[in-house]
């Protein structure tokens, strides 16, 4: 007999929605569930906000100039940061997982130590191109 037979094997239950939110999930953990929201973002508004925006805006010099000025408005400049966020986050994670596909990163420390990379990189740059999309220069 093997040692593994007499082992309990392991049980997994279903989680209510307290034990959900009190549950602490590491960094890499948390990094995955942003890139998969991001994904999700990103695929859900490319036919509802940046397909009709690129198509207004390469139809004729009028069309461009009524796209510009409906992206004046901050809400829409909102809207347009979070894509940005989406974005940015979803590239910097995807390189994170390419190079964690060529087992570089792949123990628990260097998993952590990239997640944190990859979200503070990821809001910084969404911070530079958030101060340009609001005019701060």
């Amino acid at each position: 007999m093997s040692d593994s037979a007499s082992k309990p094997r392991p049980q997994f239950r279903n989680l209510s929605i307290s034990q959900i939110l009190s549950y602490r999930l590491p960094l890499a953990g948390k990094s995955s569930i942003l890139h998969r929201a991001s994904g999700a973002l990103l695929f859900l508004c490319l036919p509802l906000v940046i397909l009709p925006l690129f198509a207004l805006s390469v139809t004729s010099p009028e069309s461009f100039a009524a796209m510009q000025a409906w992206t004046a408005n901050p809400l829409c400049k909102l809207v347009l940061l979070v894509l940005i966020w989406g974005y940015l986050h979803h590239f910097c994670a995807g390189i994170r997982y390419l190079t964690i596909d060529l087992h570089i990163g792949v123990d628990k420390a260097s998993a952590q130590k990239s997640a944190g990379l990859v979200i503070g990189v990821s809001l910084a740059l969404t911070v530079v191109f958030g101060l340009k999309l609001f005019g701060a220069w």
